[in-house]
């Protein structure tokens, strides 16, 4: 698995004091892990892109500016709702002989053969929750689909990595081909002799329905007066 590095910066703001730095255009976060003290920190969106905008896990050399140096992994990012710019991440650091549960980013390699049939490829889990010695983390996993033909699929229980456990539940579907959805068109299977019958139906259904107010009138009762 590759590594990034990260440069950061040690924070004294927390809470709400930690929303005005984003507005000098640096994003809080925080390291933590076992055994450790948490630390507070800030990174610029440059220096968090490659982290953030990528198809791949990474290992992650974080570099204080008080001389620091921490291995980790990104293991959250929060986005604002409205403009979708990182708000707040996560760092988790990562010990040689301690096992992480991570999430590894999924890749489909060629074109279905049920596809050229006319299916449809559904694209299901975009992401593999794993757990696994960090040395093992693969950066991300692939899967050939060439040979997936109409109503084919693979499951969480064709994936098979050396070294790796996967955790999601072994009977769900990561990627399928379905077929085309069939409309059924209602004029066609109409009753043959029957075109008034099938005119008056299609009158009556493009009428409005009206809602009157008030009490509804018992049976064998007039209605009220219109006001």
């Amino acid at each position: 698995m590759s590594e990034v590095v990260l440069n950061a910066t040690v924070r004294t703001q927390t809470g709400k004091a930690a929303h005005k730095l984003r507005y000098e255009e640096k994003i809080p976060g925080i390291y933590y892990s076992h055994g450790e003290e948490n630390i507070n920190i800030t990174a610029t969106p440059l220096a968090m892109k490659p982290l953030i905008y990528t198809t791949s896990t990474h290992l992650v050399n974080l570099k204080l500016d008080n001389g620091v140096t921490k291995t980790c992994i990104l293991r959250d990012v929060q986005f604002d709702p409205i403009t979708d710019r990182p708000v707040h991440f996560d760092l988790q650091g990562v010990k040689d002989n301690e096992e992480l549960t991570v999430q590894v980013p999924v890749i489909l390699n060629g074109s279905p053969k049920g596809v050229k049939d006319g299916g449809t490829l559904q694209f299901i889990m975009h992401k593999v929750r794993v757990s696994c010695l960090p040395k093992y983390i693969p950066e991300h996993i692939e899967l050939n689909v060439a040979e997936l033909g109409m109503n084919d699929s693979i499951h969480i229980r064709d994936i098979k990595i050396e070294n790796v456990k996967v955790l999601d539940n072994e009977s769900a579907a990561v990627v399928a081909v379905v077929p085309p959805t069939v409309v059924k068109d209602e004029a066609a299977t109409a009753t043959p002799g029957a075109p008034e019958a099938a005119a008056a139906g299609a009158t009556a259904s493009a009428e409005p329905e009206v809602i009157a107010k008030g009490k509804k009138p018992a049976e064998g009762e007039a209605a009220p007066a219109k006001k």
